[in-house]
């Protein structure tokens, strides 16, 4: 995932900004990590670069 991403990035629960913490990163690509809503505090994961915006009762 980019980070220029979270320009445009919403939570899908409460359309709230949602925050970055960056856990694995390979030349500004963030491979692992956590988006956060600042307004409803749903956590969405970011795995292989690829962030999980499923609202948590979708999940697997």
């Amino acid at each position: 995932m980019r980070p220029d991403l979270l320009e445009i990035l919403r939570c899908p629960v409460c359309r709230g900004e949602l925050g970055l913490v960056q856990r694995r990163t390979d030349g500004g690509e963030i491979l692992e990590g956590t988006l956060t809503c600042a307004r409803c505090k749903v956590d969405y994961p970011i795995q292989d670069g690829i962030p999980d915006l499923l609202p948590p009762d979708e999940r697997d």
